[in-house]
């Protein structure tokens, strides 16, 4: 299989997380804590595959300074696209409760709610096509951080649209969307980087874990804090324990 090809395997694969999630959500009552739980616990893989994997690569081929530019640069970029879509209802997309606008309460808001979810899934399809790139295989970790941030992220998201009024086709039309465009995102970065020089592909690292970094803080970690509380920054730390650990075993 060529490399391109099995970077948009893996992406996909990680974005069906999402599908599944969203169908638990919509037809399985789960208790908000236990979402809201491995929300948190997502949010601290994340982080440790972000910070072990992604900046520490960038840095060893790119350098310190222009992995930092590129972490700032990815950060502001997400904090200015999610400010936008926030005017249109999308700011509480991935919470579970009565949060999220219905279209009669802010007109166009499905549409914005659907490209923050492409918004927040993207740099993460990013970093999987390139994760192949150093020939040796799918960066695990990498791999594993997303598909379990996925699964609470698609089944709170929806639980809130369901709740909203969406449609079933609506729901799954926007998850199912965005599975098939981040196998998308992990192909076309493979291939489009596929001949670049090791620091052009760890600056754009940087800008993608820059870019999740702030996702998480600013979408995943409210909606586990506003159920858990105490417990959110516990079991986060499980979370980034265990993903440090298998990635220094792993490696």
């Amino acid at each position: 299989m060529p490399l391109w090809a099995e970077a948009g395997w893996w992406g996909l694969l990680a974005g069906s997380a999402l599908v599944v999630g969203a169908a638990v959500g919509w037809w399985v009552r789960v208790p908000a804590q236990v979402v809201a739980g491995v929300m948190a616990f997502g949010s601290g893989v994340l982080i440790s595959a972000m910070a072990f994997e992604l900046v520490d690569e960038a840095e060893r081929f790119g350098g310190l300074t222009a992995t930092a530019v590129g972490f700032l640069a990815g950060a502001l970029c997400y904090v200015a696209a999610n400010t936008l879509l926030a005017r249109y209802g999308a700011q509480h997309r991935k919470r579970s409760g009565r949060q999220q606008p219905s279209e009669a309460q802010a007109q166009g808001s499905g549409i914005a709610l659907a490209v923050g979810a492409l918004l927040d899934g993207i740099p993460e399809s990013v970093v999987l096509g390139l994760s192949l790139l150093g020939g040796d295989g799918i960066g695990f970790t990498v791999l594993a951080a997303v598909f379990v941030s996925n699964v609470p992220e698609g089944l709170s998201s929806a639980t809130g649209m369901k709740q909203a009024g969406r449609s079933a086709g609506y729901v799954f039309g926007v998850w199912g969307g965005i599975a098939a465009v981040s196998g998308l995102a992990a192909l076309v970065g493979n291939l489009a980087l596929a001949e670049a020089p090791p620091a052009a592909v760890a600056a754009i690292t940087a800008v993608a874990a820059g870019a999740i970094l702030t996702m998480v803080a600013d979408t995943m970690i409210p909606e586990a804090f506003a159920r858990t509380h105490v417990l959110t920054g516990l079991v986060a730390a499980v979370g980034f324990l265990l993903a440090f650990t298998l990635e220094r075993v792993g490696g």
